[in-house]
C-alpha cells in the first residue's frame, strides 16, 4: 500500500475519534481482531486481543449514552479533548502501521485529525441543531452513525 494513502486514512480515523473519541478504537481493535487489519509484529498488537475489544467497545457504547445527557462537556472542552487527541494518536498509529507506513507520524497525523474533527464536528452539530431547531439527539444519533459507518469504511480500505 501506498504510505500516503495511509496516512490519510490516519488523519480520517483521526476525524471519526473527533466525533467520538472511543467509536474509533472501538473499530479499529475489531478491525485487527477479525482479521482486517494486521498489526502483528508492530508494538499496536495488543489492538487485535480479546480484551482490547472488549474495552473498547464498552467504552463507545458507553460514550453513545453519556453524549446524550445534558451534564456531559462538549468535545471542545479539555478533558474531552486531550480523550480524543490520544485515541487519534492510538488509532491513526494503527491504520499507519497496518498500511505501511510510519506509525508514529501517523500517529500525529491522526492527532491532528482528531482536533480537527472535535472542533469541526462540534460546529457542525452545532449549527445543525440551531438551523433545523430541532433536538440535539435528533442530530446527534446519526452523528453517531456516520461516525460507526466512516470508522468501518477506513478500516475496510487496507
Amino acid at each position: 500500500m501506498n504510505s500516503g494513502f495511509a496516512l490519510l486514512l490516519a488523519f480520517a480515523i483521526g476525524v471519526v475519534c473527533g466525533l467520538r473519541s472511543m467509536t474509533a478504537p472501538a473499530v479499529v481493535a475489531w478491525a485487527a481482531h477479525l482479521g482486517w487489519i494486521h498489526l502483528s509484529g508492530t508494538p499496536l498488537s495488543f489492538m487485535g486481543s480479546t480484551w482490547a475489544v472488549a474495552v473498547f467497545t464498552v467504552g463507545a457504547l458507553f460514550e453513545f449514552v453519556a453524549d446524550q445527557l445534558p451534564t456531559t462537556p462538549a468535545r471542545t472542552a479539555a478533558v474531552p479533548l486531550v480523550a480524543r487527541i490520544a485515541m487519534g494518536l492510538l488509532t491513526g498509529a494503527c491504520l499507519g502501521a497496518a498500511g505501511g507506513a510510519v506509525f508514529w507520524l501517523a500517529a500525529l497525523i491522526g492527532a491532528s485529525g482528531a482536533i480537527a474533527g472535535a472542533f469541526g464536528g462540534y460546529q457542525a452539530r452545532v449549527g445543525l441543531v440551531r438551523a433545523l431547531r430541532v433536538p440535539d439527539i435528533a442530530i446527534a444519533v446519526p452523528e453517531d452513525l456516520v461516525a460507526i459507518g466512516l470508522g468501518l469504511f477506513l478500516v475496510s480500505r487496507l
